[in-house]
C-alpha cells in the first residue's frame, strides 16, 4: 500500500537526518522534495500546498530546529500534519437510534459498490446485528445476481423486486421490509454510471429524498487518483455524501485520492477495502494510515487481526501442547488457516515496524506455497500427522503423489516444522506461560 509514496517520502526525509543541525534554508529545501513526491503520487495541488506550508511552518519554529534531534522532529510533524490532512481522527458509521439504519452506497460503474455493500453488511453482522441488502441497480446486467450471490456467501438476506421497478420503489419496499422483519441495518446497492450524469443524480436525490438514510456512503476507486477526487467532489455536492469508502488500496496506488478526498471534501473517509475477499474491510484510521504511509508499520491494526483470529481458549490450548511437547502438524495446519485468515502475508509484514518497505516491494510472498502445505498434510494419515517421524521414503512418494508436489517440498515441510517444534522447547514452562499472557492482552511478541 503506497510503497511508493513511502520510498519517495522517506529518502526526502532521509536528507533531514543526515545533518546534525538544520537550518531553515534545509528544511526549505527538504520540503521541496517532499513537494514533489506528493505531486507524483497524484495528491491534489491544493492539499500538497496546504500541507507543505503547514509542515513548513512548524519545521522552522525555534524548538525543532535548536533540538537534539531536528530530523525526528520533523518526521513527527510530518506524521501529524498527513494525519491531520486525512480528517485526523476515525470517523465511524452513524447508527440510528430508531432502527433501520439506512446506508445508501453510491459511485461510479466498477468502483466495487456491490461488494462493498456485502462487506459491509458482514462487518456489522460479525457485530451482532441483523442487516439487509436492497437491490437496487436495476440498469447494470446481473447487478442484482451478483448481489444475491454475494448476500448467500455472508448468509445475509437479499430484497429484490426485479429489473422491471423503479429503485426508488424498491427502496422504499425494503425499507417497510426491513422494519416488519426486524433487519436494524438496511444497504442499498444503487447504480453507477460510467460517468456522472442528471439521470443518475436525479435517481439518487429521489432515494434519498424518500427514505432519509442515516448514511450516504461514496465509493470511490483509489487507482484512479485525482479523478477519484473530482468524482467525490461532484457526488458529494448534489447529494451531501456523509463519508467515502476507498476501494482497491492493495493494488499499485500512488496515495493521491487518500490524501486528497477529506481536504477536497470535507467529507471523512469511514472505510477502505483492502482485497477482494468479503472480509477485507477496514475502518479507516488517518493516524494509522499516516504510519503506514511514512513505513512506520501499523502495530495496532496488526493486533486487531490477530485478535480476531485467536481467542483466549485457543491460546491455551497452544500452550498446553507447547508445553506436553504435543504440536502435531494438525495443529501446525490450523495455524497456517488463521494466519491466512488476517489477510494477505504481504499486508501483514507490511504492518510491522521496521520492515523495509521497498525491499519487500518485489519480494512476492508465494501464496501457493500455503496451499502446497495444506495439501501435502491432509494427504496425510491422522496417524502420519501426529507422528511424523513414521513417513518413510514410501510414505512420502504416497503423499507427495496425494497432494500434487514433490517429494523434495515434504522433505523441507518437516524440516521446517521439525525446527518449529525445537524452536518451541524453548518457550515451555513459564516462558509459555507469559507468552500466552501477553499475546492474550494483545501484545505481541515482536
Amino acid at each position: 500500500m503506497f510503497s511508493s509514496l513511502t520510498d519517495k517520502l522517506n529518502s526526502a526525509l532521509k536528507k533531514f537526518r543526515s545533518k546534525g543541525k538544520l537550518t531553515a534554508a534545509d528544511v526549505k529545501e527538504g520540503m521541496r522534495e517532499v513537494k514533489l513526491a506528493l505531486l507524483e503520487a497524484d495528491v491534489n495541488y491544493r492539499v500538497v500546498k496546504d500541507f507543505v506550508a503547514a509542515v513548513t511552518e512548524r519545521a522552522v519554529g525555534e524548538e525543532v530546529l535548536a533540538s537534539l534531534v531536528p530530523a525526528q522532529q520533523i518526521v513527527k510533524i510530518t506524521d501529524e500534519e498527513l494525519t491531520a490532512i486525512m480528517g485526523g481522527t476515525v470517523s465511524k458509521l452513524n447508527i440510528s437510534p430508531k432502527p433501520p439504519t439506512v446506508v445508501m452506497v453510491c459511485g461510479l460503474q466498477g468502483a466495487g459498490k456491490t461488494t462493498h455493500c456485502a462487506k459491509l453488511a458482514a462487518m456489522y453482522k460479525k457485530q451482532g446485528k441483523r442487516p439487509l441488502l436492497a437491490a437496487c441497480d436495476v440498469y447494470r446486467p446481473a447487478a442484482i445476481k451478483q448481489l444475491e450471490v454475494l448476500g448467500e456467501q455472508i448468509g445475509v438476506p437479499v430484497f429484490s423486486l426485479g429489473a422491471d421497478v423503479s429503485p426508488v420503489k424498491i427502496a422504499r419496499e425494503a425499507l417497510e421490509h426491513a422494519k416488519k422483519h426486524g433487519h436494524d441495518m438496511l444497504f442499498l446497492d444503487t447504480a453507477g454510471r460510467l460517468h456522472i450524469d442528471e439521470e443518475l443524480m436525479g435517481e439518487l436525490s429521489d432515494i434519498k429524498a424518500e427514505l432519509e438514510p442515516t448514511e450516504i456512503l461514496l465509493v470511490v476507486d483509489s487507482m484512479t487518483g485525482q479523478d477519484a477526487v473530482n468524482v467525490a467532489k461532484a457526488f458529494n455536492e448534489q447529494l451531501d455524501v456523509t463519508g467515502v469508502i476507498l476501494t482497491k488500496l492493495d493494488g499499485d496506488t500512488r496515495g493521491g485520492a487518500a490524501l486528497s478526498v477529506r481536504h477536497i471534501t470535507g467529507k471523512p473517509i469511514k472505510f477502505i477495502g483492502t482485497g477482494e475477499k468479503l472480509d477485507q474491510i477496514e475502518p479507516f484510521h488517518p493516524d494509522r494510515m499516516a504510519q503506514r504511509i511514512l513505513g512506520m508499520g501499523d502495530v495496532l491494526t496488526l493486533i486487531e487481526k490477530a485478535q480476531e483470529q485467536f481467542d483466549e481458549k485457543q491460546a491455551m490450548e497452544l500452550e498446553r501442547k507447547m508445553r506436553e511437547e504435543t504440536f502435531t502438524l494438525t495443529d501446525y495446519l490450523a495455524q497456517l488457516d488463521q494466519l491466512r485468515g488476517m489477510g494477505s502475508l504481504e499486508s501483514i509484514v507490511g504492518m510491522i515496524p521496521g520492515m523495509n518497505q521497498s525491499a519487500l516491494k518485489d519480494a512476492k510472498i508465494d501464496e501457493n506455497a500455503l496451499r502446497h502445505t495444506e495439501a501435502m498434510i491432509l494427504s496425510m494419515t491422522p496417524r502420519e500427522r501426529e507422528h511424523p517421524e513414521i513417513i518413510n521414503a514410501q510414505r512420502k512418494k504416497r503423499i507427495a503423489a496425494g497432494s500434487g508436489t514433490k517429494v523434495e517440498e515434504l522433505n523441507r515441510l518437516l524440516k521446517q516444522f521439525d525446527a518449529m517444534k525445537k524452536m518451541m522447547k524453548q518457550f515451555t514452562g513459564k516462558k509459555a506461560a507469559k507468552l500466552m499472557r501477553r499475546m492474550n492482552k494483545g501484545k505481541l511478541p515482536f
